[in-house]
């Protein structure tokens, strides 16, 4: 059996022998069926909490399929309901369309007619059913859970430390590669911590031309330099009572960063041009996609600064280490991006979410948040698609999985610099079986080497 027919088909038919026959059909197909003579019969059965489609006859004893029709789109206006008829005719068909049936056939028809109608009927219902779940779940997440997304053990961890560290004033240093979403976890740490009604106040150090640093971050009285014509206060002063974000901090000049660090070690400032100390008191959350350590030991990072600000740490996990939460992540997208566009989302098919989850992710959740922009409005490319290997519908599903399985190797080696045995402790396997799926999935070890060598020495 295959893994849609966990959803069932209710079928109504007068004639028994074309009841009978269509059963046989189905259930030969896979599909698990229930039969019924009537409307009234199935009608029962179409309120339990089981999930189903509907084939039925137009013209019944009873209660028409069209009638019946219009009922079943007042419990569920998405349940696929297909029509069959002897008497039908073109303007039947086009009302009954028109009415919501998911698809119309005239009898006789052949059982390959037959099977394959419900089978697309029942993965259309199932794609539905599972995006309800899925919205449901995100509906039913409230505080940091709401704001950081996923069910994978690395963001569960990251929900943990936020948890943790948000009911404290202690600075904290965020790490993780571009679009991993350090400015969402620094406001999540301000918005439910004690600081919540003073500002957040974001800074992106990188963004910043080093003449305007100091200005920026510690204000300016009237005159204190060339068109000071009236009195600035500074990012850090606009914080007190917040929290202050310093995104990209590894990009600060070196000379701000000798008076930041005057600044947090008495947490006062003094505007340029300005000798009167001003107290501060304000929580501060730095981001850096480099390790800040490892830049002050080269001396391009002030270690003091470095240190007073290593309190706590929070390291978000790029996306390419955590495919278990893309699809919940997409759909989270598409509908916020339905919503800004007023636009209905489009269900996601299988063959799109292979190659979400196949894809490598450079640009992390940043991403995948534009990429569903993009399906939502109808504009998707392929390009994404076409990279992860999974470019056309025919692909099969053991396909489709060898390349998920491969990229997920492959990241890991270019983790590790190409070692075979560290690889296999990260990913969690015996070394052989690692060799093993190197050699049946055609990995290039000695090409992710090589690249890692010139990573480390550019």
């Amino acid at each position: 059996m295959s893994d849609d027919q966990s959803i069932g088909v209710i079928y109504v038919e007068d004639d028994d022998d074309v009841r009978i026959g269509g059963a046989q059909a189905l259930e030969l197909a896979g599909f698990a069926v229930s039969g019924f003579a009537s409307v009234e019969a199935a009608d029962a059965t179409v309120r339990s909490d089981k999930p189903f489609i509907v084939v039925c006859d137009v013209r019944l004893r009873g209660k028409s399929g069209l009638d019946w029709l219009t009922d079943l789109r007042r419990l569920d206006q998405d349940l696929p309901v297909i029509l069959i008829t002897g008497h039908g005719d073109i303007s039947m068909a086009v009302q009954a369309m028109r009415n919501g049936a998911y698809d119309f056939i005239e009898k006789p028809c052949s059982s390959e007619q037959l099977v394959s109608v419900v089978r697309r009927a029942v993965e259309k219902r199932r794609l539905t059913l599972e995006v309800r779940s899925l919205r449901s779940a995100l509906a039913d997440r409230q505080g940091i859970e709401a704001s950081l997304l996923g069910r994978s053990p690395q963001i569960q961890e990251v929900r943990r430390l936020v948890s943790t560290l948000a009911a404290t004033n202690v600075d904290v240093t965020i790490y993780g590669e571009t679009g991993t979403g350090k400015d969402v976890v620094a406001r999540c740490l301000h918005n439910h911590s004690g600081r919540r009604r003073g500002n957040y106040v974001p800074v992106n150090c990188g963004g910043l031309p080093e003449s305007l640093v100091e200005s920026e971050l510690f204000g300016h009285e009237i005159g204190a330099f060339t068109g000071a014509t009236r009195q600035r206060i500074g990012k850090i002063e606009y914080a007190n009572g917040g929290t202050l974000f310093l995104d990209e901090i590894e990009s600060m000049p070196l000379s701000v960063q000798v008076k930041l660090l005057r600044s947090l070690q008495d947490r006062s400032i003094e505007r340029v041009g300005s000798n009167k100390p001003i107290s501060v008191d304000c929580r501060v959350v730095a981001a850096s996609k480099t390790n800040l350590l490892e830049l002050s030991e080269k001396r391009v990072f002030r270690a003091d600064l470095y240190y007073r600000l290593g309190v706590a740490f929070i390291e978000l996990p790029p996306l390419r280490e955590r495919r278990e939460d893309i699809p919940l992540l997409f759909e989270h997208f598409a509908l916020e991006a339905a919503r800004r566009f007023e636009r209905d989302a489009p269900i996601l098919d299988d063959q799109t979410t292979s190659a979400l989850l196949a894809y490598s992710w450079p640009g992390n959740v940043r991403e995948l948040r534009n990429v569903a922009d993009r399906f939502v409005l109808g504009v998707l490319d392929g390009k994404m698609i076409n990279k992860s290997g999974l470019g056309s519908s025919d692909v099969s599903l053991p396909r489709q999985l060898e390349n998920i399985e491969r990229s997920i190797i492959e990241d890991a080696l270019r983790r590790r610099q190409g070692d075979v045995q560290g690889t296999a402790a990260l990913l969690g396997l015996p070394k052989q079986t690692l060799y093993d799926k190197i050699k049946r999935l055609s990995v290039n070890v000695d090409g992710i080497r090589e690249g890692s060598i010139v990573r480390a020495g550019s």
